[in-house]
């Protein structure tokens, strides 16, 4: 019982505690501070169904016009360059998921986020495959998810069906291919996302393949709405 309890007892602690910005490491600051958010997470024109960059005045980008993706919005907080690279592979990989809750309130106060939560019947983590389960120790999607909407997060309702290859050196067509198969819904709990809102959460999305995919099992599934909210988002060369 104290094993289990001490992790949760200090970081509730820490939590109370005054802290550096990992950023600018102003201190005593928040984890990430408001100026650090209002500097390197500026709100900006995106596409309203792939969060890809538009002119001032355009909701869809022609990508999404002529071939629609199968969500009916995307949301990010920001561009995937510096310092959240960083920030992120700190929280994910360098075993510190106690950097979700500073970037779950950044990905929060994110223009149309909160009311996509708000408006939402559940809310599903993007699902990590065994081996990144074991090599980590914890789904950084689910920690967003459950900081995002503690009553109605659901990490079980979307499965990851295998291991796959990394996809970061691949090419969208490549990575599509990857992907077939890779998600179902849980087959006694499938029915949970038929005729609901459904807000899909994901860290970065790269060419939006894996977000995607996604989607389109939950789509299959009976979902009536299907927005996906992402912390940060790769860019196209500028």
């Amino acid at each position: 019982m104290l094993r289990r309890w001490a992790p949760r007892a200090f970081q509730s602690i820490a939590a109370g505690l005054p802290s550096q910005c990992a950023i600018c490491r102003a201190w005593p600051a928040q984890p990430i501070c408001d100026a650090c958010v209002a500097r390197f997470a500026p709100p900006m024109p995106r596409c309203t169904t792939c969060a890809l960059p538009v002119p001032t005045g355009v909701a869809r980008c022609g990508a999404c016009v002529s071939n629609p993706p199968p969500v009916d919005a995307c949301h990010v907080a920001c561009t995937y360059a510096w310092p959240w690279p960083e920030r992120i592979a700190e929280f994910k990989f360098r075993g510190n998921p106690g950097l979700a809750t500073p970037l779950a309130t950044l990905l929060k106060s994110s223009l149309w986020v909160e009311a996509a939560i708000e408006q939402a019947d559940i809310v599903l983590p993007m699902p990590l495959t065994n081996t990144r389960m074991r090599e980590r120790g914890f789904n950084q999607a689910h920690e967003l998810a459950k900081r995002l909407a503690p009553a109605i997060h659901d990490p079980g309702i979307l499965l990851r069906t295998r291991d796959a290859p990394a996809q970061s050196e691949l090419s969208r067509a490549q990575r599509l291919r990857n992907l077939r198969g890779m998600f179902a819904l849980e087959p006694l709990r499938a029915g949970a996302v038929r005729d609901r809102r459904v807000v899909l959460v994901d860290d970065v999305m790269t060419t939006g393949a894996s977000v995607f995919t996604a989607a389109e099992v939950l789509r299959r599934g009976g979902a009536a709405h299907i927005t996906a909210i992402v912390l940060a988002r790769t860019d196209p060369p500028a």
